[in-house]
This record gives structure tokens, C-alpha cells and sequence, in this order.
């Protein structure tokens, strides 16, 4: 399917960022062994390919886990708190940013900005956003997306 779509654009250089969005909407993410078939494919270096791809973050080099959190880390949300929603999160779930669970259950993403900032801080878990996003909702947010349950303290 990949091939096809470069060469409906003609293996044409300047369509590598749609040629990307394409890939990881084929395979979830893009691979070394992805962007080295994008890169032969446009007949462009691979530093070239990786480079846009690591630009934009967008972009997952990794296999994401199933469920995927993202966390804007935008100047109204810094200093709204989100790295104390990011850091509950982590702890709570066992997941640092820019990882995945152990378990491929969950991934924690940073993006830069998503252009919600009077709603800041802001989470997205499973393509929702989450404004005004305090600790509690958040990992309330991923448990019920995880299908896991509250563990009370005794």
C-alpha cells in the first residue's frame, strides 16, 4: 500500500511529509526499517527522512501502546502545572514519558503545543482532549480507558 501511495505521488521529494502521514497511518508508527523504504523509495538520505520525521511530533518512531496519552507541554500549560499531572501519571501508571508500559497497555507522549491554551493544562488520552486537566481526571481518564479499577489504600 506504502509503494502505491509513493508512486501516486510520483516518488516525488516533496511529498515525503504526506508520504509519512501515510505510513504511520498504515503502521502505527515509523521504524528505522520504514523511513530506510521511505528514503530509498524518494531517493533521499535516510538522516534526511529521520530528520523530518524526529521535527515533527506528530510522528512516533516507536510502536505506541494501545491506549496513548498525550500531554501538552505549551507554555500555558507548563505554568498552568501539567508536569505535576505528568509526574502523578507516571508514578501512578508506571510510565515515563516517551515510553510504553511494560505491558504495550500504555503510552506517554509530550507534545509542544496543541493551540488549547485557555483550556490549559491540557491532557489528551485516546484522541480526547482534557482541559482544565488536574491529576485525579486524568489517571481517573486512563484507568477507565485501561478498564482497571481505583486501588484503595488500607
Amino acid at each position: 500500500m506504502l509503494d502505491k501511495f509513493v508512486m501516486q505521488h510520483g516518488h516525488r521529494k516533496d511529498a515525503l511529509l504526506e508520504i509519512l502521514h501515510y505510513a504511520q497511518e498504515i503502521y502505527g508508527y515509523l521504524d528505522k526499517d520504514i523511513l530506510t523504504h521511505i528514503s530509498n523509495s524518494l531517493n533521499l538520505p535516510t538522516s534526511h527522512v529521520y530528520g523530518v520525521a524526529t521535527f515533527y511530533n506528530f510522528f512516533k518512531l516507536k510502536k505506541p501502546g494501545s491506549h496513548i496519552v498525550t500531554f501538552c507541554l505549551g507554555t500555558a500549560c507548563f505554568v498552568k502545572g501539567v508536569e505535576e499531572i505528568i509526574t502523578a501519571v507516571e508514578n501512578e501508571f508506571n510510565v515515563k514519558r516517551g515510553e510504553t508500559r511494560a505491558d504495550g497497555k500504555l503510552s506517554v507522549f509530550i507534545t509542544r503545543c496543541i493551540g488549547a491554551c485557555a483550556m490549559a493544562p491540557n491532557a489528551i488520552v485516546d484522541n480526547v482532549v482534557i482541559g482544565k486537566a488536574t491529576p485525579e481526571i486524568v489517571i481517573d481518564k486512563i484507568r477507565s480507558v485501561l478498564g482497571e479499577e481505583k486501588v484503595e489504600a488500607n
